[in-house]
């Protein structure tokens, strides 16, 4: 590794999300996708030339490669830690898809690892970083509406077996709406009111076997092994508050994201997306539609912004201690709905500054 210039990327996973990854990847100046890999090397072999990516074929092959400084991890939640740990073993840093892990104990050994490799674990969502997100960051933190007490936030849909052709892993173990989709919201909200002490929670299955809906498999069933509807409280150290609905059992399909505050609320844009309308919701009862301002690219864009701070030997903003807060924070709600009981969170982490407005991945800041 050269320690200078373009930062190589190899990519584990070609798979359906790996699409989006490599569309933005591959047009980031400040990163080189030189592998890709996959147990289907057919796949791997596809996306590779549908990409113009020069190298494909099995994680050995990708770990070999000496000029593949961050490793992106796109494989099924239930292997995210083993195989960011072959990552971390081959001494390279890992960019890995959320969750970190499935628990606290994997989650925090592959963080413990990587520190004493003096290597770095970073973790989607990285929407987080896009202009939306950003801007609200931006206007709570100036006063717009005044110091920030609550947050409610709605996330409903069916379920993604209706349009996903493999629907199956999210609905196991590692997935369901709250580890799937919750990671936006809750990686949003300790954003914006840094970590959480506890919680409280109940949820439920509305089907045990659920049917997928398209693609070469429409027809077919699978067992719904997680629960499919969380309603949760968090009570932040900060002392705000904030309530959520995670959903897979609604027709409804509803997104919603607000924080009020002492003087106003503030319509925050769907936090799985980059960017979106924000609406101020002032004292004297107007509102005003705010221009968000900043990136409006989309995932890779955390990938950037780790091999920047990589070269520039500062923290990455999606860190893995905030992922493993945020993992802390969900396996803590699970267990609340189980216990019937608050459950206090025991990990921490440190929120990092708001990127600037003219922060952008697609420029090319680190040279040949």
């Amino acid at each position: 590794m050269s320690g200078t210039g373009r930062v190589g990327v190899g990519v584990i996973g070609a798979g359906n999300i790996s699409t989006q990854y490599l569309t933005n990847l591959t047009s980031f100046p400040d990163v080189e996708v030189r592998f890709i890999a996959d147990i289907d090397l057919d796949r791997a072999q596809f996306q590779a030339q549908a990409f113009g990516v020069p190298g494909f074929g099995t994680v050995e092959q990708l770990l070999a490669d000496p000029e593949i400084e961050i490793v992106v991890n796109l494989t099924v939640p239930k292997v995210h830690a083993e195989v960011a740990h072959q990552v971390i073993a081959a001494g390279k840093h890992v960019w890995t898809e959320k969750p970190i892990a499935l628990d606290r104990e994997s989650g925090r050994a592959l963080l413990d690892a990587a520190h004493a490799a003096g290597l770095r674990v970073a973790t989607a969502p990285d929407t987080f970083l896009g202009a939306g997100i950003q801007t609200t960051r931006r206007l709570l933190e100036s006063g717009a509406i005044g110091v920030p007490q609550t947050a409610l936030t709605l996330m409903q849909q069916p379920g993604p077996e209706s349009w996903h052709p493999g629907p199956d892993f999210l609905f196991q173990e590692g997935a369901g709406p709250l580890f799937d989709v919750g990671p936006y919201y809750v990686t949003t909200l300790i954003q914006l009111f840094g970590p959480v002490k506890k919680v409280a929670a109940v949820a439920s299955k509305a089907k045990p076997v659920r049917t997928i809906g398209s693609g070469p498999r429409a027809g077919e069933t699978f067992e719904v092994t997680v629960p499919t509807h969380v309603t949760a409280v968090f009570e932040f150290e900060s002392g705000q508050t904030s309530q959520s609905i995670f959903s897979f059992d609604s027709q409804i399909r509803r997104t919603l994201f607000e924080v009020t505050g002492v003087d106003g609320a503030l319509e925050v844009n769907d936090p799985n997306m980059f960017v979106g309308d924000l609406v101020l919701h002032k004292g004297d009862g107007t509102t005003e539609t705010i221009t968000t301002e900043g990136n409006n690219a989309a995932r890779g864009t955390g990938v950037v912004e780790l091999a920047r701070a990589i070269r520039a030997g500062v923290p990455e903003r999606a860190s893995g201690e905030q992922a493993f807060h945020a993992l802390d924070v969900m396996v803590s709600t699970i267990e609340a709905a189980e216990r019937g009981e608050w459950v206090e969170v025991a990990s921490t982490f440190v929120p990092t500054p708001a990127l600037p407005e003219d922060w952008s991945p697609s420029e090319a800041t680190l040279g040949a």
